[in-house]
């Protein structure tokens, strides 16, 4: 696990592939057993935010992020326990369940799905999720 320990257990993680937080916070946080990671927007490896791209697109970018924040956590999408959704129009919930089922797989976490309405930067979605580490 690539990160930074604390004299109180949490390790902030930094994933490889993810640009770094635009604010004060980590992609990832462990501890206790858990792996907590960030509100993930679709933003490229290279920073890129994808405004102007279709749902899709947008929707698979997170999912990816969440991905990569977790395997850099020492986890995995097999371990996750809870996922939240915040989508900016629940129009987009259907296009989002079909693409969510494939990058999950077998794994059924419990699930939240949030219509917000505007998200930051003009963006569609946004994923936080909790994982065993």
């Amino acid at each position: 696990m690539a990160g930074e320990s604390t004299d109180n257990g949490i390790t902030c993680v930094q994933p490889e592939g993810l640009p770094r937080p635009g604010g004060h916070y980590s992609h990832a946080v462990v501890a206790n057993g858990f792996v907590f990671v960030s509100g993930q927007l679709p933003i490229t490896t290279e920073g890129t935010r994808l405004v102007d791209a279709p749902f899709e697109a947008q929707a698979l970018q997170v999912l990816e992020n969440v991905r990569l924040a977790l395997v850099a956590a020492g986890s995995g999408i097999d371990r996750l326990v809870q996922v939240r959704v915040y989508l900016d129009d629940i129009e987009h919930w259907p296009a989002f369940n079909v693409l969510y089922a494939k990058w999950a797989g077998d794994s059924r976490p419990a699930r939240a799905i949030v219509p917000t309405g505007a998200l930051h930067f003009g963006l569609k979605v946004e994923i936080e999720v909790t994982a065993l580490a």
